[in-house]
Order: C-alpha cells, then sequence, then structure tokens
C-alpha cells in the first residue's frame, strides 16, 4: 500500500501528500478511534486507495516526536517566533515556550521579526538594546537566534538554510508574522495574514489549522493556529526545572537530590543567581511556572 505524509487535517479529513508528491484526500479507520489514537499533521502513514478516488488511512508509522499544542508530530526543529514591537517582545511567553519544546526534545531556534517596524519606531534604540540583550542571553544558554525582517527579506536565506531538508514547526502568539515569514519563505504562497488590532496590540487568528508546506528543497514548514496560553498539565513538576537548560547543568550540584531551586539550602541554581551566572528573568520566570503549575493541580 502507498504511504504519505499527513500534510493538513481539517473538518475530519486528513489530506496526505505521497511520495511521488501527489495528494490524497483520506479518512482515517475507526480501529484509531478505538485504540484512543488520533493521526496528527507531520505523521508518516500507509493508507488504502478507496473506489472513490480517495483513501483511508490504514496505519500510523511511528513517530519521532510529538507535540500536544500545536498538534503535529515528526518536527525536528521548532522555529519560535516573537515579534519585537507589536506585540512587544515577551521573554516570560518565550521561555515558556522552550519548556515545552526542552520537554519535547526539540531543537529550537528563536527568531525575532518585524525588523523594519522596530527602526521606525521612536522606541528603536531602546528596542534594539532590547533585543541584543536578549540575544546574548540565550546565546549563552546555547540556543540560537536570528532577526528576520518579511518585509524586506533580511535573514529569509539564512532562515531557509536551517530549515533545509528539515520538518520545523513555527509557534507563537498571534500576530508576531509566523504566515508572513512563511510566504517569504513560500515564493507564491499566500496564506492570510492581518494587521495587529490597535485597540489590543496583538494580532488576529489568521491561521485556523495546522498545514505542513512544502520548502524548495524538499524540507517541510508548519503554520500553526497563533496562542498566547500554555500550561503544564502534561509536565512533573520535577521536569520543569530539567527544561531550564541552564539549571539542568547545575543540579548535579545541588545538596539534595530533587532540588526544586527555590527553598532548599545548598542549591547550585540559587548559588550561580546570586554570582550572576544564571539570569534574573531566567530563574523569575521559572519559579512562577513552579507556582503555575501548583496552582493548576489545586484547580484540578
Amino acid at each position: 500500500m502507498p504511504q504519505g505524509i499527513i500534510y493538513k487535517a481539517l473538518s475530519g479529513y486528513y489530506y496526505v501528500e505521497t511520495e511521488t508528491g501527489q495528494s490524497v484526500q483520506c479518512r482515517a479507520r475507526g480501529i484509531f478511534k478505538k485504540r484512543g489514537q488520533s493521526p496528527l499533521v507531520g505523521d508518516r502513514v500507509v493508507f488504502s486507495e478507496t473506489e472513490n478516488g480517495e483513501g483511508a488511512i490504514e496505519e500510523l508509522l511511528p513517530r519521532s516526536t510529538e507535540l500536544i499544542r500545536p498538534p503535529v508530530s515528526n518536527v525536528d526543529l521548532a522555529v519560535l517566533v516573537f515579534s519585537v514591537v507589536r506585540p512587544e517582545l515577551n521573554l516570560q511567553l518565550l521561555d515558556k515556550f522552550l519548556v515545552h519544546i526542552e520537554h519535547a526534545g526539540l531543537d529550537a531556534l528563536i527568531v525575532f521579526t518585524k525588523l523594519d517596524a522596530m527602526e521606525a519606531s521612536e522606541e528603536s534604540a531602546r528596542i534594539r538594546a532590547d533585543v541584543e540583550a536578549a540575544r546574548d542571553l540565550y546565546a549563552s544558554i546555547g540556543y540560537e537566534t536570528l532577526c528576520v525582517s518579511s518585509k524586506r527579506g533580511d535573514g529569509i536565506e539564512e532562515l531557509k538554510e536551517r530549515l533545509a531538508g528539515r520538518v520545523g514547526v513555527f509557534a507563537g502568539q498571534s500576530g508576531v508574522g509566523k504566515s508572513s515569514l512563511v510566504n517569504a519563505l513560500v515564493p507564491g504562497l499566500t496564506l492570510e495574514t492581518n494587521e495587529i488590532s490597535e485597540k489590543l496590540g496583538r494580532g488576529k487568528h489568521t491561521t485556523r489549522h495546522v498545514e505542513l508546506v512544502r520548502l524548495a528543497d524538499g524540507g517541510h514548514v508548519a503554520d500553526t493556529p497563533g496562542f498566547s496560553q500554555l500550561d503544564f498539565a502534561e509536565l512533573g513538576i520535577e521536569e520543569i526545572g530539567s527544561c531550564f537548560r541552564e539549571f539542568a547543568e547545575l543540579a548535579g550540584g545541588c545538596k539534595f537530590r530533587g532540588c526544586t531551586h527555590i527553598h532548599e539550602p545548598g542549591c547550585a541554581v540559587k548559588e550561580a543567581l546570586e554570582q550572576g551566572s544564571v539570569a534574573k528573568s531566567r530563574y523569575e520566570h521559572y519559579v512562577g511556572f513552579m507556582a503555575e503549575w501548583r496552582e493548576n493541580r489545586r484547580r484540578y
């Protein structure tokens, strides 16, 4: 039976791109529902051809990775898209995304968008300083960063090189320019984009479903619905600290095994914080995430 990759899921249908580049509209067999399984965009599947020219998904091939939000599988690079202006750069949300990406075992690329809007802003000097400080911080932790402008094409070739031959997911809150980036990466593509709301200072949700878009080199990118809220329901409390790379490296030096890095004496992370080798912003965000996790547990 033929195989392919699900590049779009919409209204109960799964659109499969075959190994020859053809598109087949498929339904999933009822056996998946009985097993508690659900095909995801990005899944490699085996399907049968039906009489009406459509197909039926018979088998899901093993996944290398799986994300819950956005629901997509077999991604090996998360492109975290954050605008430098309107909406303003939000490092707390960036750290929350990074926790989820680390937990999923993905490589991450942080992309700062809207360079052109920054340079047109009356506060361009302050914004530029904030962006450079953020790039220095995340580079020191081990994350690659890139600054781009979809309108002018700045950084687009570098982003193409980083995505070559890979399956990348674009994630970030609404209005940061994810769809504009995908349009810039794929000439002729016209994903819907929207202007930032003047009243709310954030974008409307222009992407309504997850969809893989093929790049010229054979790689794919997944444009995903924008969102600004993530929780830690799928993480244990001990896993949050391990998803902060610099904390994980220091944890072996803590006095107590399973140290939460908050109240315990002899904590290597708190010592590093006092010495300035752990960023205050990262630690404060971590403490906030731990409190959020506890509050969610009490609530549910």
